[in-house]
């Protein structure tokens, strides 16, 4: 089953299930630490903003994907 074929399945389920679905990615994604080009590319686009809110995000992206989301709850 390929990636498309996952995300049109969940479209398919009940919001509740929906919501289930998004919350278990976004735990998988913050416990995942990212690869040195997925860091790097977050750092090109933080360097290149002009929106400081947005370069916030950024940082704070690529610090728990550095460390971990173990590790973001501690320092944040």
């Amino acid at each position: 089953m390929t990636a498309a074929e996952i995300i049109e399945e969940i479209k398919r389920l009940p919001k509740g299930e929906q919501t289930r679905v998004i919350e278990f990615a976004r735990q998988v994604g913050e416990s995942r630490p990212l690869s040195p080009e997925e860091l790097g590319g977050l750092a090109k686009r933080m360097a290149e903003t002009q929106d400081p809110a947005e370069a916030d995000l950024l940082q704070e992206e690529i610090t728990r994907g550095f460390y971990g989301a173990s590790i973001w709850s501690f320092i944040r």
